[in-house]
């Protein structure tokens, strides 16, 4: 790489969003073919008070603000690109004897259904990746007639938790439309390697570029699992009596999330902002994953994603990174 960059991406239905610490755009490709680019507003709440770009805390409001923002552009996307058009088509063909009336009459029902599904999606993420492992450990125990140590008890259950999450992401990725998103999300990636090694932003040298990049949400994700283990043992070790309680540990882990979340923050811009044997080590099993959560685009996707990162290019030239400033220094004095 040639220099360190704070621009990030995300892949959205036929259109890709980049965020630089300057602005964001989202490009998107239309049903004419063509590329809309729309800017979105920053309001984020760490430029507004500086207490909460604290470390660990600036992760937690990093997540939660990606989340809200990366849900807005991905219903923007759907919009542009013609996705809800095609869904809309599909609903009024179901209800074209219907008048308008009735359609009203029906949006409270449509509301309730959709918060109930929210509500269910919650708590099968708590079931699953809360409460699943534990009684796993609890069936592997009562199986071997032997009490696990702590740290072993930890490991088990982020295993478990990591093979769930491993084995929801590949059966999503088997689906055509989500696979598109994987190809968007394989081109972002290429895109802005192409752009820290500055490189000519054209389709055949984004083409040249690897899809697996260390800074990616992916590997977020399976760095809050690593982490936790370490934060589960802790728990155990300092409170031995609390994971007894199956009930009380379920609730420990839900409030160890927000620690967790804020450590992973941390842990992934330092793997993106030095390239040694231990951030690559650390990156290593997020990058494996991206195999799944990236696929290799094609040149009108790669089209897409250069036309995003040029529209947030920022006007200040990213800083270089360290590790390049020494390899500059030894050219010159070479």
């Amino acid at each position: 790489m040639g220099k360190y960059t704070a621009i990030g991406g995300q892949a959205l239905i036929e259109g890709i969003m980049m965020k630089s610490p300057e602005k964001t755009a989202l490009c998107v490709r239309t049903p004419d073919k063509s590329i809309d680019t729309i800017y979105l507003e920053d309001n984020s709440l760490r430029k507004k008070y500086k207490i909460l770009n604290l470390p660990i805390i600036r992760g937690v409001i990093a997540f939660v603000e990606s989340m809200v923002q990366g849900y807005k552009a991905m219903m923007i996307s759907a919009d542009k690109s013609g996705f809800t058009d095609l869904e809309e088509e599909k609903k009024r063909e179901e209800i074209k004897d219907e008048d308008n009336k009735e359609e009203k009459k029906q949006s409270p029902l449509i509301t309730a259904v959709m918060a109930i599904g929210t509500v269910l999606g919650v708590v099968l993420s708590v079931v699953l990746f809360m409460l699943l492992p534990r009684l796993a450990v609890e069936g592997l125990e009562k199986l071997f007639s032997t009490a696990f140590s702590t740290v072993v008890r930890a490991s088990i259950e982020q295993i478990i938790k990591l093979a769930v999450f491993v084995l929801y992401v590949y059966l999503v990725s088997l689906m055509e439309d989500i696979k598109r998103v994987f190809m968007y999300h394989g081109a972002e990636h290429k895109t802005i390697f192409c752009y820290e090694k500055g490189l000519e932003l054209n389709i055949e040298n984004v083409r040249a570029q690897k899809r697996f990049h260390p800074r990616c949400g992916t590997s977020f994700m399976i760095l809050m699992i690593l982490i936790s283990i370490i934060f589960s043992t802790i728990v155990q070790i300092i409170f031995p009596s609390v994971y007894s309680v199956r009930w009380l540990w379920v609730v420990i882990k839900i409030l160890l999330v927000p620690l967790t979340c804020g450590a992973g923050f941390e842990v992934l811009r330092l793997t993106g902002r030095f390239d040694n044997i231990v951030t690559r080590i650390i990156a290593a099993p997020g990058t494996w994953l991206q195999r799944i959560t990236t696929k290799e685009p094609t040149d009108d996707m790669i089209e897409i994603a250069i036309a995003a990162l040029k529209a947030c290019e920022p006007q200040n030239p990213d800083v270089d990174r360290s590790v390049d400033k020494e390899e500059n220094n030894e050219a010159e004095n070479g």
